[in-house]
């Protein structure tokens, strides 16, 4: 079992000078993957949970972030703000997420590189985001090379982190071992141990047989596997708000509802006397906003007493129905945006996009919590971890 530190001896101040100085006593975990939007955000809001039972103050820190908001004027990870506001963590919000790659990043620290200053960076951030912890997790960014091009690949923080590694990879067999292998590679020439491997996105009636073909692949690596995760289609569900950013739109009504989700996309190509057959529960519908028969087949579907099936009502190509309509839209609960791009470019832009757990799913959260605490073995890997320095 890992061993707790106290509240005082868990933290070393950083040095002004020098790049050496840094907590090692707090129990850490590196989540790393073979590649991006594999799972580590996951993993790592689902195992924050998870450890709780055995380590009630956990820190985290995503040491390098590649997608970020504005946050008082910093540029945070959208991750550690995910994680941040989930969890009420006590750690400034800017130590969570030290360094965030902008877009000229890369073309500055080419230029005239800045390597010590990064390091130093990250190595306080880390102490500051463990102090008074009894574990922290360091969420790394896309697979162990990533950060190659200015000195701080994933492989190389954990190293200077003094971490050993989960790493996440996608579900199936040849594909995922050979990534495996890839990034334990960089992981061996960087001095860093995987502890262990996780998979994700693991159709349901096939996890038996990728479980057992996996694992045996993975242990003549030397790895093994930890657990496997299967796909969740709630994870995969953009909400509406995320698609309303997505194509440029603004809300009409019922902004309250930004939050359902988009299981299935029907765009509205036929009569409104077939359009309702396609209607499922979750269903958002797109239609130019001229195509006044559909949407009055939507401010049907939406008044009626039954469940709703419909999650929300893009109107596109810049159009608007009939004064009279929007009035009518107005009085129910479907969420009605409008958006300038037309129905196909709309539904294409859905399908691309890449869905990240928001603050406000709490559906999704719930989701993953319980999806690590199930299909994760937490005690191996604690002791797979072994004791605290």
């Amino acid at each position: 079992m890992l061993c707790k530190p106290s509240n005082t001896e868990n933290f070393i101040l950083p040095a002004t000078s020098g790049i050496d100085v840094l907590n090692t006593v707090t129990p850490r975990i590196f989540i790393a993957a073979t590649e991006q939007d594999t799972g580590k955000t996951t993993t790592s809001l689902g195992l924050y949970a998870a450890l709780q039972q055995w380590f009630p103050r956990i820190g985290y820190i995503k040491p390098v972030g590649q997608r970020f908001t504005e946050v008082d004027g910093r540029r945070i990870d959208e991750d550690s703000l995910l994680i941040q506001t989930v969890y009420q963590t006590s750690t400034p919000i800017e130590d969570m997420s030290p360094i965030a790659v902008e877009p000229e990043f890369t073309r500055r620290y080419i230029n005239e590189a800045n390597r010590d200053a990064l390091v130093r960076r990250i190595q306080h951030s880390f102490d500051r985001s463990t102090w008074e912890k009894d574990f922290t997790i360091i969420e790394g960014s896309g697979h162990a090379g990533v950060g190659a091009v200015f000195d701080l690949s994933n492989a190389t923080v954990a190293r200077i982190l003094s971490s050993k590694v989960l790493l996440v990879v996608p579900g199936g067999i040849g594909r995922p071992i050979d990534e495996g292998a890839l990034n334990k590679a960089l992981f061996d020439r960087e001095g860093v141990e995987i502890v262990g491997v996780i998979m994700n996105k693991v159709l349901a009636d096939k996890m038996e047989q990728v479980a057992d073909f996996a694992r045996r692949g993975f242990e003549r690596l030397g790895l093994e596997l930890l657990g496997i995760m299967p796909v969740q289609k709630i994870l995969t569900e953009p909400s509406l708000q995320q698609i309303t950013e997505k194509i440029r739109g603004t809300f009409f009504c019922n902004a309250q509802f930004a939050r359902n989700h988009a299981r299935d996309i029907v765009v509205g190509a036929v009569s409104a006397a077939n359009i309702q057959r396609r209607f499922s529960p979750g269903t958002l519908l797109i239609v130019p906003g001229d195509r006044e028969d559909i949407v009055l087949a939507a401010i049907s579907e939406a008044s009626e007493a039954n469940e709703q099936r419909l999650s929300g009502l893009i109107l596109s190509d810049d159009l608007k129905p009939h004064r009279t309509l929007l009035d009518m839209l107005e009085k129910t609960s479907l969420p009605v945006v409008f958006s300038p791009q037309d129905s196909y470019s709309i539904a294409q832009r859905i399908l691309s996009l890449t869905i990240k757990v928001q603050p406000g799913d709490t559906d999704k959260i719930e989701n993953i919590q319980d999806l690590v605490l199930r299909h994760i073995n937490i005690p191996r890997l604690i002791e797979k971890l072994g004791p605290g320095e």
